[in-house]
């Protein structure tokens, strides 16, 4: 799971303090920019129309998202975007993957390094942490969306391919196969049911759980990797 929480991290991007919009914007940005790369159109690329709407759902002006697709799609100019993944193990052996899409390779290897170490974790190699996860699409639906009747479209969800419905105490989330995301995502669009997120993920395969004094070194790791611009998304077999 993302962060503290999948749930937390999405209310966090849609209520951002002013003093982070710029970062939270930045990552957002850097997001669409990956994902134009494969095409400017949204209707056509999935992945950017995902981008875009997490981008829409934090209030992200107009502008920025269009500058920011220019930028992918080369109109703009400027460096090269690149996605990198990166492994590793953070405080108290917990195991980490990070998500980072950057302009500069070498200054995001120090950054993400540098933060590891800091807080008493270490980068590791390829496989050392991400055996554990689950490679899947994500959907989640907050509980004010949900339409009355769940249970039709519980069993509609499964015919277009959902693995898992995950019923919390914030909402629904919604687990498939990467390949079946899009019809999931278009199933729901068609029912007028409002999605808080749709993603691919890492979903770790086994959780481990920490003390209340290794839950804190743990958030203050997390809050680090939070404020690096280059760092766009992170996911943790921790249960916080």
């Amino acid at each position: 799971m993302s962060g503290h929480s999948k749930w937390s991290t999405i209310k966090r991007a849609k209520e951002v303090k002013d003093a982070k919009r710029g970062n939270i914007f930045t990552k957002l940005g850097n997001n669409i920019t990956a994902a134009a790369r494969q095409g400017g159109d949204p209707e056509m690329n999935f992945s950017l129309r995902m981008a875009m709407d997490k981008a829409k759902s934090a209030n992200m002006p107009k502008d920025n998202i269009e500058r920011s697709i220019k930028r992918g799609t080369g109109e703009l100019g400027g460096a090269q975007i690149e996605e990198l993944i990166y492994e590793g193990f953070g405080p108290v052996k917990t195991g980490f993957i990070i998500q980072m899409v950057t302009d500069n390779k070498n200054r995001s290897a120090a950054e993400i390094r540098h933060i590891f170490t800091k807080y008493g974790g270490s980068l590791g190699a390829t496989n050392s942490v991400s055996w554990n996860f689950k490679h899947l699409g994500v959907i989640r639906i907050i509980k004010e969306n949900l339409p009355d009747d769940m249970d039709e479209l519980e069993l509609d969800l499964i015919d277009v391919g959902a693995d898992d419905i995950q019923k919390e105490e914030e909402g629904v989330t919604i687990l498939t196969a990467i390949e079946n995301l899009q019809k999931i995502k278009k199933l729901l669009d068609e029912k007028n049911v409002k999605v808080e997120s749709a993603e691919i993920e890492y979903i770790a395969k086994d959780e481990k759980n920490v003390s209340e004094e290794e839950k804190k070194k743990i958030e203050q790791f997390i809050e680090a990797l939070e404020e690096n611009d280059d760092i766009n998304n992170y996911y943790t077999d921790v249960n916080i």
